[in-house]
């Protein structure tokens, strides 16, 4: 689970660094990375709630 919330917080700061230099510079492929980078969030934090509901239930 460690390992999980790592990714997380790597995407997450990718997903920072793209989303702002979409909005502060109106780069596009930025802005395309960021949405990426969300949906790939989306699905690391179903599967951490998933393995710390796991966890909660030992």
């Amino acid at each position: 689970m460690e390992k999980l919330a790592k990714q997380i917080e790597s995407t997450f700061n990718a997903f920072l660094e793209d989303a702002s230099a979409q909005i502060e510079k109106g780069n596009k492929a930025a802005g395309t990375r960021a949405r990426k980078a969300s949906l790939e969030m989306e699905k690391m934090l179903k599967e951490f709630r998933k393995k710390s509901l796991e966890s909660s239930k030992k």
